[in-house]
């Protein structure tokens, strides 16, 4: 496992630059802003080992990130617990161990963090939502030196009946700390249980908002934190696409209104990694089904230029993936061919050549 350590040495190298440089009357101003410096720089242009969780170097060419590993669950801690501190959700890291219990994993319990990714097969621009995948792509405007980078983050989304919404939008506004106005669906449910919705829910811990909301242009429809993190990675809203607190929080500042938002529901996804062909298939939702159209779909994503050389795939691998669908990045490399037998010696040349 990669240990991904702080910025604060380079956080207090900026502060004690600061000091000489501008005095102490504007080292206030600096502290503030010494955080989001640090971070940001560390991202940008520090070394790949040292980025946040969930941050990788866009690929120049191909479409693989990340890495599957191991951490061991500690005292107390619930799967849940160890899926946020790696940056997956809870369909993600249930999915990758079945056998370990959420509410107990036990001291020691090997856990696999499910942190390989194919870029969704979309223009790598501003936010791309995969609501197929529950997870976020955002691909921040760089400056020139900088390293071209892409963010993934688990999200939770709009539960059956409550669908969250398809196709390119943008962002129109940024919100700390949001006032909730529960919608006419609330009041209405509410209604029938005898009960009263309140007309506005302020910020606090009661907010289901979070701290943190980013305005969509698609009316009453949101990307914000909650007050009930444990339903990040799960179909749990009514159509808004939650984030674990400090996620949000991350990108907020570095969000512009207007950005491009694409939310798509995009359950296979297929890509390279140098010359090797990888897929990954998630459970759809709603109406799709596989079939030959999602086999076509597939091969279409892994049609490279004329100038490429062929690559023969594992085409009883990717139909086995299309029918159980794991969220595993797998490689769709031929099967390897089964060792030949060793022959039997012969014994009466053994004996012959004995005799010579």
């Amino acid at each position: 496992m990669k240990h991904h350590p702080t910025a604060r040495g380079f956080r207090w190298a900026l502060r004690r630059k600061a000091w000489q440089s501008l005095g102490l009357a504007m080292l206030a101003t600096v502290l503030l802003a010494g955080t989001s410096w640090a971070e940001e720089d560390s991202s940008a242009n520090g070394n790949e080992e040292s980025w946040p969780k969930g941050h990788y170097p866009l690929p120049e060419q191909g479409d693989v990130i990340g890495e599957d590993y191991i951490v061991e669950a500690q005292q107390e801690q619930t799967l849940l617990d160890i899926a946020r501190e790696n940056n997956v959700g809870y369909e993600e890291i249930r999915r990758a161990n079945p056998n370990v219990s959420v509410w107990m994993p036990g001291e020691g319990t090997e856990v696999l963090i499910p942190g390989r990714f194919i870029l969704p097969p979309v223009e790598r621009k501003g936010i791309v939502i995969n609501v197929a995948e529950l997870r976020l792509y955002y691909y921040p405007p760089t400056r020139e030196g900088e390293t071209p980078r892409v963010e993934t983050y688990p999200i939770g989304i709009g539960r059956e009946g409550f669908d969250t919404p398809l196709g390119i939008t943008k962002t129109t506004m940024r919100l700390k700390d949001p006032a909730w106005y529960p919608p006419r669906s609330v009041r209405e449910e509410a209604a029938a249980r005898g009960e009263t919705a309140p007309a506005v829910v302020p910020p606090g811990p009661d907010n289901p908002l979070g701290r943190h909301a980013i305005l969509l242009d698609i009316p009453g429809y949101l990307i914000h934190g909650t007050n009930q993190p444990d339903g990040v990675g799960m179909r749990a809203s009514r159509g808004c696409v939650r984030m674990f607190p400090e996620d949000i929080e991350s990108i907020f500042d570095r969000v512009p209104v207007g950005m491009q938002v694409n939310l798509i529901n995009q359950p296979i996804k297929a890509g390279w990694d140098g010359d090797t062909p990888y897929v990954q298939v998630y459970e759809a939702l709603g109406e799709q089904e596989t079939g030959m159209a999602n086999l076509m779909e597939t091969l279409a994503m892994l049609q490279r230029g004329d100038e490429e050389p062929a690559t023969a795939l594992n085409y009883e691998m990717l139909r086995e993936l299309l029918e159980n669908p794991s969220g595993e990045v797998v490689a769709l490399t031929p099967a390897a061919e089964p060792e030949p037998e060793p022959e039997e010696e012969d014994d009466s040349l053994l004996w012959r050549e004995l005799a010579v």
